[in-house]
């Protein structure tokens, strides 16, 4: 599968980014010794960690291959179930085998697509429901830079998530948004504008708890918030206080209900 291939089947920038953020994964990975080392807030070690992503990447690159994979029932509990079950069943812990698995299972996804140029749109069935396999691709992303992240402070090193790498996370996190709802929202109705420092923004509104994520905001919003993009992510991805944001000034707020911003990210349960 050549670059040219793989920029005319996605959005400009995703495959790069996938292939990059597998092989920075990798990177982290190679050469480490005790893979029973604890990942920060999570019952996971490194091992499982990568074990994990490395059984996640298989799982997108068949399914972007038309073949249909059963994996929970599209809710986050079912979807962390699935996981743990799939963990169970693979017992490779080993730091080097992980990272070439990491890698092979993302370039398996690239060639997969590239392969099917007439219908990179095509609905396809995942862990979060129905997207197009370019939206398969962006969820491909986000979950390699969230479990990336959690890696890389593991092992204290520099993760990989930057601006252009947040964006391109954006199609999957506008479209899992009404699919992964928590029951905090339940009763609310509020609009609100996110925008992201310098790039994209959207407009997120709920309605006695019904949630609808459209490309442009509102044009009366509640509630604006700005924020500093990976801080975004990272919220987004449950790894990360708003009220620690806010107070080192990643997070701004205004509108006539600025007091919602801090419960936004608590309106949702990270996949």
């Amino acid at each position: 599968m050549t670059g040219h291939e793989v920029r005319d089947t996605l959005p400009e920038g995703l495959g790069a980014a996938i292939r990059a953020t597998a092989e920075e994964i990798a990177a982290l990975l190679r050469g480490v010794a005790d893979t029973s080392v604890p990942v920060p807030g999570s019952e996971w070690t490194v091992g499982q960690a990568a074990a994990h992503l490395a059984q996640a990447n298989e799982l997108m690159a068949d399914i972007a291959a038309g073949r249909e994979r059963a994996y929970g029932d599209g809710t986050p509990q079912s979807l962390a179930a699935a996981n743990e079950r799939a963990l169970a069943a693979f017992e490779e812990r080993a730091a080097d085998p992980l990272a070439a698995m990491i890698v092979t299972h993302a370039e398996a996804y690239l060639a997969a697509v590239g392969r099917r140029t007439t219908d990179e749109n095509t609905t396809v069935v995942t862990p979060l429901g129905p997207m197009s396999r370019a939206v398969l691709g962006s969820y491909l992303l986000t979950h390699m830079l969230g479990h990336g992240y959690d890696l890389a402070r593991a092992l204290g090193r520099p993760h990989m998530i930057d601006r252009t790498r947040v964006e391109l996370s954006l199609p999957f996190l506008t479209t899992a948004m009404p699919r992964v709802t928590d029951a905090a929202a339940a009763g609310l109705t509020a609009r609100y504008t996110i925008r992201l420092w310098g790039g994209a923004r959207f407009g997120t509104a709920f309605t006695d708890g019904a949630v609808s994520v459209t490309p442009q905001p509102p044009t009366r919003p509640d509630c604006t918030i700005l924020t500093e993009p990976v801080t975004f992510f990272l919220m987004a991805l449950g790894r990360c206080d708003p009220w620690g944001a806010m107070a080192r000034g990643r997070v701004l707020a205004w509108g006539r209900k600025p007091w919602l911003a801090p419960r936004f990210p608590r309106l949702f349960t990270a996949p």
